[in-house]
């Protein structure tokens, strides 16, 4: 297999602990996992930085954004917005904040994959559906590449989960790596 060193990629992956890997070793988590199939894939030039930070929310995105800038890169994955929602951030908030991370991420002139989230039922019929319309009113507003539901097949199955029921564990994320990764590697 040829290498495409000509595809040489910088890749920022801005999220909160179900993007950082939390509870789990690194090399385990969803993102290192892309870098590791970009990499035997023929993206030997490629570099995949976590900027994920457990507990963080949507309002951090912009000033954490114009630090990784820093790195020159290409991609950004947008993997924001959990904690604002468990916290009952109104949703017109939590769309603002990722709306201005999208926008500086297109003036820096950086491809956005977005990654839905999603709200347990337990926070009600109305709460949910408006914070799931977040991440789809994005998509569509500013024609990113979109990967609806991050958790799929993953939130809600004890196999997948950490004992908190929150948190994926190693085989949940081997399940948000395969969630992901075709839509990723479109962008490259």
């Amino acid at each position: 297999m040829c290498c495409f060193s000509v595809n040489a990629k910088t890749i920022v992956f801005l999220g909160d602990s179900l993007t950082e890997g939390y509870g789990i070793a690194k090399k385990q988590g969803y993102v290192a996992l892309v870098e590791k199939q970009l990499k035997k894939n023929g993206y030997v030039k490629v570099k995949v930085i976590n900027a994920s930070v457990s507990g963080s929310t949507s309002a951090s995105a912009v000033s954490r954004l114009k630090w990784f800038l820093k790195a020159k890169p290409d991609i950004l994955v947008l993997a924001l917005g959990a904690n604002d929602g468990l916290r009952g951030v109104n949703t017109k908030v939590t769309f603002e904040n990722l709306e201005k991370t999208i926008l500086l991420a297109k003036k820096s002139k950086l491809k956005v994959l977005l990654l839905g989230l999603r709200m347990p039922p337990n926070y009600g019929e109305s709460f949910t559906q408006s914070f799931k319309k977040i991440y789809y009113d994005l998509a569509k507003k500013h024609k990113l590449a979109f990967v609806p539901k991050l958790l799929k097949g993953v939130a809600g199955v004890k196999k997948y989960n950490q004992v908190d029921g929150i948190h994926p564990n190693e085989a949940g994320h081997k399940v948000l790596f395969k969630n992901i990764y075709p839509t990723l590697r479109k962008l490259l």
